[in-house]
């Protein structure tokens, strides 16, 4: 088994809000991949104390340890008690309510001989290359389904699509939310390779269109998760005229996990 990593922060003067892990062995066999990216608030107040990095060190180190040591328990549910288990960390001192409380997406695989599982919640990306070669991308794609206009500001954003019905979801203090996540299981055979990316990884496929699926994960293979990142780094660095990074910040927090099982 090879299993690959690496992370980049879009700013240096800013924390990485990403958060990565991989469990090996899961409960005597197999393994996880863990793959966080914590939502950057707006400027103003998110009603808590604590960091995003706080938030996702805190859920993933709580995932991390139960989809490795809980084969009884699905990722469902182990979203859902990571996700109680972190708001019950600062429910005391902090506004849980409000709409911009600490967040994040999440992408987890979990394997053994027989078969993978996996979790999707929001806009990173989970990719299961077969043994053919072919890749299939595990996608939530609710944002890509919001009506026109639903994300012309943060304030209409976290206003009418946020955590709501109709909307798209992340993982904050509702441990309910793990309920939205896209889910599934695919026998062990058919996989050869697992790659899990933040959108920051991602913008190499669906921003900068310079492969497929199939072509990003090859740069996995050949050139590692780093060489990944440093392919989306110089792109954003020549689009000096913005026509991919119109409404994007020049650089995001980019992570990718990749697993040659």
């Amino acid at each position: 088994m090879r299993i690959d990593s690496a992370t980049a922060p879009g700013r240096p003067e800013r924390p990485n809000e990403d958060w990565a892990a991989t469990v090996l062995p899961a409960s005597g066999q197999g393994g996880v991949l863990i793959l966080l990216d914590g939502v950057t608030p707006p400027q103003g107040g998110t009603g808590c104390v604590h960091s995003v990095p706080w938030f996702t060190a805190r859920l993933g180190g709580s995932l991390a340890e139960l989809s490795g040591s809980r084969r009884d328990l699905t990722l469902m549910e182990i979203l859902a008690e990571s996700i109680r288990r972190t708001a019950d960390a600062h429910r005391s001192s902090c506004d849980l309510s409000h709409v911009r409380t600490p967040q994040a997406t999440v992408v987890m695989a979990r394997w053994n001989e027989r078969e993978i599982e996996h979790l999707v919640l929001s806009d990173s990306v989970l990719l299961l290359e077969s043994p053919d070669g072919s890749v299939r991308a595990l996608l939530d794609d609710r944002l890509d389904r919001l009506p026109p206009g639903s994300l012309a500001t943060e304030a209409i954003a976290d206003a009418q699509a946020r955590n709501k019905e109709g909307g798209f979801f992340t993982a904050a203090a509702d441990p309910e939310v793990a309920a939205r996540a896209v889910t599934g299981r695919t026998p062990r055979a058919e996989v050869r390779a697992v790659a899990a990316l933040t959108d920051g990884a991602s913008r190499w496929t669906e921003m900068f269109r310079e492969g497929d699926w199939t072509a990003c994960l090859g740069v996995l293979h050949k050139e590692g998760a780093q060489g990944l990142i440093d392919r989306v780094r110089a792109l954003e660095d020549a689009d000096t005229e913005r026509t991919h990074l119109r409404r994007c910040k020049t650089h995001d927090d980019a992570t990718a996990l990749y697993a040659v099982l």
